[in-house]
């Protein structure tokens, strides 16, 4: 059992599980003794004698830890029995930031569990995880969890087990405990470092890192505006940027920048952690343009870092819009070392018109482009994500009239804030 495993066990008991089950976290916590609680949804419709497990990824190293879980599930899934279900799941010590460990829940419906704890045996000897079986008296709905140590079923201090019982919800959804500078990115220097990390692990790293300025300084703003243009594809940004660059003789800029866009494949396909630290440190590099440019002639940004914060806190807080953090809390506050846009614009449009606009393109999508068709709740977060960001805050500016007209609406708003 590793170092950061063994830290977990003096505070164990206080500990409340979550597992996502139909895009939602459900909650149980263990304890000593049961009061007749009711059977946790998670271990509801468990064949007898069906086994459940739980494995949590414990390494101290955070890259190796977020790399190690992303590819975890599709092992996962190639090994275990077909008739084992997985589920996402987490462990976490309620309202106590960077508690939270990730993991997997499975639930085994074979008549015998020996191939899913073969496989989970082998992880424990090899890799940094902490697995617990979850077992069921006789025929009853009482479960009892129950953790391994040295890569067998013995307990370590938990002989008994302890009864697995429902947990309310947290006051604020797990994810959240954990989402300062691993799922957004509030430094220049937190980023970075990641980046740093995947050097010996991502060859694309490296290029990435040199690309960067020497360091970031929260700085005065430039002589002219910087103005930023955010909203979901297809909403009209790139038609309204080059209009504005055009109609203001101003310098256009994109973020990411385009020196990026040789390694934005690969970070594409990499867990949030990385994947998130890239696109942060692609903030820092406009950044750096922002300042140069601004210093000669107005700057129109194609977006900037609403975006990335947007779609990594919608992305990251499962369930519906309500399990958002509250608005002002800090993961809407602006980064104290990124240079911040004179006015921000957020462009928004109705869903099947954007989705019309789209069909149209015919171009390529990202993956959380993708889920914004798909999925409605995912789009409804990250328009609310955008909206509860400040400093600056998003001015909302509809997007369905005539290119013309969004046009000398956004004119007027920048004549008013930017005195242009």
């Amino acid at each position: 059992m590793t170092r950061r495993a063994m830290s977990l066990l003096p505070q164990w008991s206080s500990r409340v599980f979550s597992v996502e089950l139909d895009g939602a976290p459900s909650y149980f916590s263990i304890q000593g003794k049961h009061r007749g609680e009711e059977e946790p949804r998670p271990f509801r419709e468990a064949q007898i004698p069906g086994r459940c497990f739980s494995l949590l990824v414990c390494s101290s190293d955070r890259v190796r830890r977020a790399k190690f879980y992303w590819e975890l599930k599709e092992k996962l899934m190639r090994d275990l029995p077909p008739q084992c279900d997985v589920s996402p799941m987490s462990s976490f010590l309620p309202n106590v930031k960077d508690s939270l460990i990730k993991g997997y829940f499975l639930k085994d419906h074979s008549e015998s569990s020996s191939q899913s704890e073969r496989i989970l045996r082998d992880l424990m000897q090899r890799d940094p995880v902490l697995v617990c079986s979850y077992l069921r008296s006789g025929d009853s709905q009482l479960w009892t969890q129950h953790l391994w140590s040295n890569g067998d079923r013995e307990t370590m201090e938990m002989s008994q087990g302890y009864y697995v019982v429902p947990s309310e919800a947290p006051e604020y959804h797990p994810s959240t405990l954990n989402i300062i500078n691993s799922d957004v990115f509030y430094s220049f220097d937190e980023a970075y470092e990641v980046m740093k990390q995947c050097g010996d692990i991502i060859p694309e790293a490296k290029p990435v890192l040199e690309l960067l300025p020497s360091r970031a300084e929260s700085r005065s703003k430039p002589d002219f505006p910087v103005i930023v243009i955010e909203g979901l594809d297809a909403t009209g940004k790139t038609t309204l940027t080059e209009s504005l660059r055009d109609t203001l003789r101003a310098a256009l800029l994109r973020s990411p920048p385009q020196c990026l866009s040789p390694s934005r494949a690969r970070f594409d396909r990499e867990p949030p952690l990385i994947r998130r630290a890239f696109f942060a440190l692609g903030n820092y590099i406009t950044a750096e343009q922002m300042g140069q440019e601004g210093m000669k002639t107005p700057v129109i940004v194609d977006r900037f870092w609403h975006s990335t914060a947007a779609y990594a806190i919608a992305t990251a807080v499962s369930g519906p819009v309500c399990n958002l953090p509250a608005e002002g809390s800090e993961v809407y506050r602006w980064p104290s070392d990124l240079l911040q846009p004179s006015l921000v614009v957020l462009l928004t449009l109705d869903p099947e018109e954007r989705k019309r606009r789209l069909r149209n393109r015919n171009q390529g999508e990202t993956k959380e482009e993708q889920e914004l068709d798909q999925n409605q709740l995912f789009r409804l977060k990250v328009e609310e994500a955008y909206r509860r960001i400040s400093g600056p805050a998003c001015i909302t500016v509809d997007a369905s009239p005539s290119a013309d007209q969004v046009l000398q609406q956004v004119l007027l708003l920048i004549r008013g804030k930017c005195h242009l």
